[in-house]
Formats: structure tokens, C-alpha cells, sequence
């Protein structure tokens, strides 16, 4: 099927292969590290609430996950927000130096940053914000609703404009493909996935409604949030809610 050899994720899987006689001799390149943790200077800062504990069984959630597309117009608590953050990638504890989270991270590097659409949160204006994980606070980015062009980055779901709140993930190439080179953007697609997927546990353990979504409109989403898309982009989303 020589069709499948033209795409080109596949091509990339092909060159970044690890060969027990080639690892140690593949061409690493020279990249710059990156700050472990992003912070926006001279922005309005919200500060979050301590996070609740979440108490339901994980067999429980695991089996009644769904993609829930729905959601009705009650706000969304800024208690049930910081637990859904928390729960996502929050600190969770240190190993010597290195500061840990709840979801693992190739070499510890932690590249995913997350942005907020906010629409429907109680004691919140509608906006957008970045989670500045290391001071536990939200950075206001811009004010308003921007359910709508959020829904039109993802190429027209209007369940992303619909939901009290929506998480968007990007990636920081540099903090993790200065240790992992090219083999990097593997590790980093793997940690968003786990971000997403405790996110989504915790919002069932919650009783909300959650849907992740990867097909977006990349360059629409960065300006939106105001990346450039070279050094930081949007590589996922997931709209959060009470059904």
C-alpha cells in the first residue's frame, strides 16, 4: 500500500525510529532550552481556589467517560475550574529538584501550557486566560466572549462556543525538543494526551460534561491566543461544561 507511505506523519515515525545500532549516533539537533514555566508580566491575575479532592471511584469514571457534546447555561464553579486544571497536569509533589505533576512528562519538561476560553464561570468574566501553573493563577489575555471564533478555530463545532468554558493546549517545542531533538514532537503529542485524559476523568468524577477535539484550524487558534505558532501552537482542545 505505497499510498500510506506518502502521508507525511508516517514519513516522520520512519525518521525518528530508534535503531539499537544508530542511537547513539543520530543527528541530535543544537536546540536552546526553554523556561519550564510560562508567566504573562503585567496582566490582570486571578487567583484560584484550592482545589477539591476528588473522590470517585476511578474504575467508576473510566467506564462511564463519554464524549459529551451538550451542555446546558448553568455556570460552570471556580472551585470544580481549579480542580479540573489541578487535575489536568497541577503540581503534585517533587523529586529532589525537580518539581512533579499529575501527569507524566518526558523528562519531566512539562512543554504543554494551558489557555481557557471562558464563557460561563462563576465569579469570572467571560475571556480569555492563560494558567500560570507556577502561582496558581489565571492571567487574563483579553476580556469577552470568544466562544465564537474558539468554535470557528475548530473548524465550525459549535459545541466549543457553547460550553461554559474551553481548555486549549499548546505545545512549547523548545522545552522539550532541546533534549529530545527531533524524536521530541512524539513526547509531546504523548503529554498532551495524558493532560486531556485526566482532565476528562476528572470532569465525569464531577458530573460535567467534556469533549476533547483535534481538528482545529491551527494558525486561527495561535492568533487567537496570540502565539506565533513557531516557537508555541495550539495542539488541542476540549470544551467543559455542566450538561
Amino acid at each position: 500500500m505505497p499510498e500510506l507511505k506518502q502521508a507525511l506523519g508516517w514519513q516522520y515515525l520512519q525518521e525518528t525510529k530508534f535503531d539499537r545500532g544508530k542511537i547513539l549516533a543520530m543527528d541530535r539537533p543544537n536546540i536552546a532550552p526553554g523556561a519550564l514555566y510560562k508567566v504573562y508580566a503585567d496582566t490582570e491575575r486571578i487567583e484560584l481556589p484550592e482545589p477539591d479532592a476528588l473522590e470517585a471511584r476511578l474504575g467508576d469514571v473510566l467506564a462511564s467517560r463519554r464524549s459529551k457534546r451538550r451542555f446546558s447555561r448553568e455556570p460552570l464553579r471556580l472551585q470544580d475550574l481549579s480542580t479540573l486544571l489541578w487535575a489536568s497536569q497541577g503540581p503534585s509533589g517533587r523529586m529532589g529538584r525537580m518539581p512533579l505533576r499529575t501527569a507524566p512528562s518526558a523528562g519531566a519538561l512539562y512543554p504543554i501550557e494551558t489557555y481557557l476560553a471562558v464563557r460561563n464561570v462563576e465569579g469570572l468574566s467571560a475571556g480569555l486566560y492563560h494558567w500560570n501553573l507556577r502561582d496558581s493563577v489565571l492571567e487574563l489575555l483579553a476580556a469577552g466572549d470568544f466562544g465564537e471564533p474558539l468554535a470557528r478555530g475548530c473548524i465550525g463545532q459549535s459545541f466549543m462556543g457553547q460550553a461554559a468554558a474551553g481548555f486549549c493546549w499548546s505545545a512549547l517545542f523548545r522545552r522539550n525538543m532541546s533534549k529530545y531533538g527531533h524524536r521530541g514532537l512524539r513526547y509531546i503529542l504523548m503529554d498532551a494526551g495524558h493532560v486531556c485524559q485526566n482532565l476528562l476523568l476528572a470532569a465525569e468524577a464531577l458530573d460535567l460534561a467534556a469533549c476533547p477535539v483535534a481538528a482545529l484550524l491551527d494558525d486561527e487558534l495561535n492568533s487567537l491566543f496570540g502565539l506565533d505558532g513557531q516557537e508555541e501552537s495550539v495542539v488541542y482542545c476540549t470544551a467543559v461544561g455542566p450538561e
